[in-house]
């Protein structure tokens, strides 16, 4: 990939959405810390690959986003409309499909999940056949509307949405060439499951769905399996089991299917180790103009549900290349908004204070990004404060540890490391 194959949004100025999905949402129901065959009560939930990411974009970073989904017209379909509502995720392009009372036409799919904990795997047991998504076909949907007239900077759909049915990926496509027409960035979760593909030609037929897909992606997202499975890369040094897999095999893997596909603008994935259903090792790269970014290795993470958590990595590195706009950084002002001051950094005057920022951003993040930091110091009820206006720059930032690069987002008042 050459280095100046950056991503381009388009103006929000211009954009009624930040995201679009496209995807199935079922209703999830959980047992909380007992089993599925033996539960007595469900707690549920709305959830589904595609638009999990829309649905962290919008509750966690406050974007605007919409998904574009069916859902059969009964009591189910209502409760999901409800959920989904209270997510915040905009419903003007869900398609109601005519309910004929017992399913045999079209349905709701149901998701039951165990979380597992210690030794006790997850849990998963999808019943999802012949619903009012998998039935969509192409021209059914107006995407010249939804990418043209009302506008979006980004749009996502993945690998479940396309194992659905046979028409399921055609109306990916179709979606995928009407954003390029528009401008927009597309992204794409590789998000294999063997269960949703053993039925209709397993890995054969996802390679050959996901390969016509790939030419139509900027950002591809998946681990290590996804990119084995879904598109058949194989990475070097693992076997079967692909739990421990290095990040420089995976480094390279990345670069052949770079070359493969050079639309790829960036690529992306979680590395995740489970020891345990409750420990995880949690990792992740990014493949962006030409070099690697490595998130800050995280050993034995304590996981309290790993449902989705692929999706959240997708919702935070998305967030990371939408909100590119720039803002305001207070030194001395504490995340809840409590003035410190700037005595406890312990400068001897602010001279001294200016230039540790400015060397800091040279060694940490680059000069190149200099221009577009502009610090002054204020008077706030008796505390100097150090205000740091940071416009929009040239490309993402990414923050020099070492031989790792790190990679931060901010949302409302606190910033967050992507991993």
């Amino acid at each position: 990939m050459a280095e100046g194959n950056s991503i381009k949004l388009r103006a929000k100025e211009k954009s009624r959405w930040d995201l679009v999905s496209l995807g199935e949402v079922m209703l999830r129901l959980d047992p909380g810390d007992v089993r599925i065959a033996t539960t007595r009560q469900f707690t549920a939930w709305e959830g589904g690959g595609e638009y999990n990411v829309a649905r962290g974009l919008r509750r966690c970073f406050g974007m605007q986003t919409t998904i574009v989904t069916a859902l059969a017209d009964n009591p189910v379909g209502r409760l999901l409309e409800d959920l989904m509502l209270q997510g915040g995720v905009d419903l003007s392009h869900l398609i109601w499909a005519k309910y004929d009372g017992v399913g045999r036409a079209t349905r709701n799919g149901l998701n039951f999940t165990e979380r597992g904990f210690g030794v006790r795997a997850a849990l998963g047991c999808s019943d999802r056949g012949h619903t009012a998504v998998s039935q969509i076909k192409p021209g059914q949907i107006d995407w010249d509307e939804i990418f043209g007239r009302e506008g979006a900077r980004w749009f996502h759909t993945g690998g479940i949405f396309c194992a659905l049915s046979e028409t399921t990926p055609e109306v990916a496509k179709e979606a995928m060439a009407a954003a390029r027409k528009h401008g927009t960035i597309i992204s794409y979760d590789l998000n294999y499951r063997d269960s949703l593909w053993k039925a209709i030609g397993g890995k054969k037929r996802a390679t050959e769905v996901n390969r016509e897909l790939a030419s139509y992606v900027d950002v591809m997202i998946g681990n290590e399996e996804d990119f084995t499975a879904a598109l058949g890369f194989e990475v070097e040094g693992t076997g079967e089991d692909l739990g421990e897999l290095e990040s420089a095999s995976f480094h390279r893997m990345i670069q052949r299917a770079m070359a493969t596909f050079p639309n790829f603008k960036a690529v992306a994935t979680t590395l995740r180790h489970a020891k345990t259903a409750s420990v995880n090792d949690w990792g992740a790269v990014c493949y962006y103009e030409g070099a690697f970014h490595e998130a800050r290795p995280m050993p034995n993470l304590e996981i309290f549900d790993r449902v989705g958590g692929g999706d959240s990595f997708a919702s935070g590195l998305i967030y990371g290349f939408l909100n590119a706009k720039g803002g305001t950084l207070l030194v001395g002002v504490s995340d809840d908004g409590e003035l410190l001051g700037l005595e406890a950094d312990g400068f001897p005057n602010e001279d001294k204070l200016q230039l540790h920022l400015i060397n800091l951003i040279t060694d940490r993040v680059g000069s190149i990004f200099l221009p577009y930091v502009h610090p002054h110091f204020e008077d706030e009820d008796d505390q100097r404060v150090l205000v740091i206006r940071c416009e929009k720059g040239p490309k993402p930032a990414f923050v020099k540890d070492g031989a790792v690069q790190r990679f931060y987002v901010r949302g409302a008042n606190a910033t967050v490391e992507l991993s």
